[in-house]
């Protein structure tokens, strides 16, 4: 019973983080309402297993290696802001360029390079690190079971596929793209300069040192 209460609370912390709008929401409904589904659904797999990543390395204590460290947590915080100001830059150019038909942007689909794409953008923000080593900590505690913090693992990893999964379903949906096509310009923009914001957001936190 404690072990399912434990698994539940987990659960809830995730989609409620899950919830609140970050890079990787931003980076799968862009994909969807631009590209395709099938590469949306590429860059969600390539988003969780950023996660199985994250999650992974602070069950085996990247947070007391962060602590020890402090310029590593630095270097991932600048390297992975860094990444995401290119991606808003690209958006941006890709925003003000000039329109290209929807046959050329079908041609371009390529679901390795989402799921590429999705890995590095999850991997790009080493707070996700954080915020599981604090989960970890404050809710599983020094006793619990190999199985059990393995188990864990899978279900943050299989939650977060799920649930960018509804969000690319949703922002794919023809309804929702014809939307798009009539004010590409200004979701473009306005998706660089919340990918910008972010990075630059990383670059300048100093409390992930």
């Amino acid at each position: 019973m404690a072990s399912m209460t434990l698994f539940l609370t987990i659960a809830l912390v995730q989609l409620l983080a899950l919830m609140s709008p970050g890079p990787d929401f931003f980076f799968v409904s862009q994909m969807a309402i631009s590209r395709s589904r099938r590469d949306a659904m590429a860059g969600v797999a390539g988003i969780a297993l950023g996660v199985v990543v994250w999650a992974t390395l602070a069950l085996l204590g990247l947070q007391i290696l962060l602590h020890r460290l402090a310029w590593l947590g630095r270097l991932l915080a600048v390297a992975g802001g860094l990444y995401l100001c290119w991606m808003g830059v690209q958006m941006l150019r890709g925003a003000f360029g000039p329109t290209r038909p929807a046959q050329a942007v079908a041609l371009e689909s390529n679901a390795m390079a989402a799921l590429r794409r999705g890995l590095l953008t999850n991997l790009a923000n080493p707070k996700a690190a954080v915020y599981f080593a604090s989960i970890f900590s404050a809710l599983v505690g020094s006793g619990a079971s190999a199985g059990t913090r393995w188990g864990l693992l899978v279900l943050v990893s299989v939650e977060t596929f799920l649930w960018f999964a509804v969000v690319a379903a949703i922002f794919s949906l023809p309804a929702v793209r014809r939307g798009y096509l009539r004010a590409r310009r200004w979701i473009d923009g306005a998706a660089g300069a919340v990918f910008i914001a972010f990075g630059l957001t990383l670059v300048f936190d100093r409390r992930l040192t």
